[in-house]
């Protein structure tokens, strides 16, 4: 009996999911084909009718969750005025949750320090996807890419700090901190 139609697709995209949950979670190096596939509820065994090798994967993941987190930002900022729309962006993508929560986080600050080693195709969409998120804040802000790049490059950086460090209180002042920096260059 034939699958129905639109069947690979939605396998594809279970897949993609995944691997996006878990590079968001444990980077690309550390997860395996065999957890991505597990993680969609499929056997490792039908990799490869979807996807040539990891990198592939790679990049699809990459494209799925920057869409992803600019949708949540998109929610953020839509419940807000004109005026404060970054701002609510700003407390959404510095907030303790979005700390906690790496799986469906920003996976930017996920694999950033892993892109540097990955193919150039990985590197070629990790850009791209940058750059999108990027152009995403920068409208949002009201402000051109260079001042873009440095707010965005704020919230990532004092993300990663809060999420490198032990001490809850010192991460959740490298948060408040990343925020006040975040909002004073968006008046600037």
């Amino acid at each position: 009996m034939p699958y129905p139609k639109g069947h690979k697709i939605k396998v594809r995209n279970k897949i993609v999911e995944s691997a996006a949950q878990a590079f968001r979670t444990k980077g690309i190096q550390e997860v395996s084909v065999p957890f991505i596939m597990k993680g969609a509820g499929l056997t490792h065994g039908g990799f490869y009718a979807h996807f040539d090798n990891k990198d592939q994967l790679v990049t699809e993941a990459c494209r799925y969750a920057i869409s992803d987190t600019i949708e949540l930002l998109q929610k953020a900022a839509d419940q807000e005025t004109p005026n404060s729309k970054i701002n609510s962006v700003i407390d959404y993508y510095l907030s303790t949750y979005h700390r906690d929560k790496k799986e469906i986080g920003c996976i930017i600050p996920a694999l950033s320090g892993e892109i540097s080693r990955s193919s150039e195709e990985v590197q070629q969409v990790f850009t791209h996807e940058l750059e999108r998120m990027i152009a995403f804040i920068s409208h949002l802000a009201k402000i051109d890419t260079s001042r873009g790049s440095a707010l965005f490059s704020t919230m990532v950086g004092s993300l990663v700090l809060a999420r490198s460090v032990s001490d809850p209180e010192l991460s959740d002042n490298i948060l408040s901190a990343g925020k006040k920096a975040a909002k004073e260059l968006v008046m600037s």
